[in-house]
C-alpha cells in the first residue's frame, strides 16, 4: 500500500515524530499539513520535507474560517508575503473556507463577511498561483461552492463533506473532489456523501489531530478511512488506496 493523508494539523500533535513513524508504519508516504493562520502556515513551511525515511511533509497555506475573525492586517500581509516568497514549496492553499454551523455566526452578517472577504482573498491568491484549494464548508456548502465556481478554482477539495447532495452533485459535476475522513465509519451524512461520490473524485484524510468518538487522530489512522471507504463502496481496500492516492498525487503535483 501506499497512502496519503491529504489533511492534517501537524502542528497541533504533541509528539510529531512518533505519530509520523507509526504513519509511515502502515505505508503512509506523503501528509499534507494545513495552515489556519500565518503562524501555523509558517510552521508548515518550516517543517516541510522528509521526516522518516521515505515519508515526506508537505505545506498547504491559508486561514481557517475559525481564525477570520482575529487575524489583524499585519498577519495578513505576512501570510500573503509567505505564500509569495514560497510559492514553489507550498502544494495547495488550505484550510480555507467558511463554517455557519455556530448560530451566532449564521445569524451575525458581520461575522459571515468577515470570513467570506478572508475565503475571497484566499482563493484569489489560488488562482494567482495555481494551487488546488482544501475548503472547509461545514454549514455552508452552498455558499463554499458558489464561491468556489465564482473564483476560477479550477482545483478544489471539500474537506470533510456531509452537506447536500443537490450540493454533492455540483461540486462532481465541476471536477472538483471531497475528502473522505475517519468518520466515514460512523457518520450518516459522510457515508452518504462518499457513497454518492465516485472513488475518482474521493481522497482520503485524517484531520489530525481531531478527536473521533474520545480518540485523537493520527496520520496512520488514513487506514481507518481507507477501510471505512472501501467497506461504503463495496470494493477491496486496495482498489481504493490505488485510485485515491493518484488522485492525491494528481491534484497536489506530489
Amino acid at each position: 500500500m501506499v497512502l496519503i493523508d491529504t489533511h492534517a494539523h501537524l502542528e497541533e500533535i504533541k509528539d510529531l515524530d512518533e505519530a509520523l513513524s507509526k504513519a509511515r508504519s502502515v505505508e503512509v508516504v506523503a501528509v499534507i499539513t494545513m495552515g489556519s493562520d500565518y503562524r501555523s502556515s509558517l510552521w508548515a513551511i518550516r517543517n516541510c520535507g522528509e521526516h522518516v525515511s521515505g515519508l515526506r511533509v508537505y505545506p498547504a497555506l491559508g486561514v481557517h474560517p475559525w481564525s477570520a475573525g482575529s487575524l489583524n492586517t499585519e498577519e495578513m500581509n505576512a501570510l500573503l508575503e509567505l505564500m509569495h516568497e514560497n510559492v514553489e514549496n507550498f502544494v495547495a492553499v488550505g484550510e480555507v473556507g467558511l463554517d455557519y454551523w455556530y448560530k451566532e455566526v449564521r445569524r451575525d452578517p458581520g461575522k459571515r463577511g468577515a470570513q467570506k472577504a478572508i475565503f475571497k482573498e484566499m482563493l484569489r491568491v489560488a488562482v494567482e498561483y495555481g494551487k488546488p484549494v482544501s475548503v472547509h464548508s461545514r454549514g455552508a456548502w452552498r455558499d463554499c461552492l458558489n464561491i468556489v465556481a465564482e473564483s476560477g478554482v479550477e482545483s478544489a477539495i471539500f474537506h470533510w463533506f456531509s452537506g447536500s447532495l443537490e450540493v454533492l452533485k455540483e461540486i462532481i459535476d465541476r471536477g472538483y473532489l471531497i475528502s473522505a475522513t475517519p468518520a466515514a465509519a460512523y457518520s450518516r451524512e459522510h457515508r452518504l456523501a462518499i457513497e454518492s461520490t465516485p472513488l475518482e473524485n474521493i481522497v482520503l484524510e485524517t484531520d489530525s489531530p481531531v478527536t473521533y468518538r474520545g480518540e485523537t487522530a493520527e496520520p496512520a489512522h488514513v487506514t481507518r478511512t481507507l477501510r471505512a471507504v472501501a467497506q461504503i463502496k463495496g470494493l477491496d481496500e486496495a482498489s481504493v488506496e490505488d485510485r485515491t492516492t493518484k488522485n492525491a498525487r494528481n491534484i497536489f503535483r506530489i
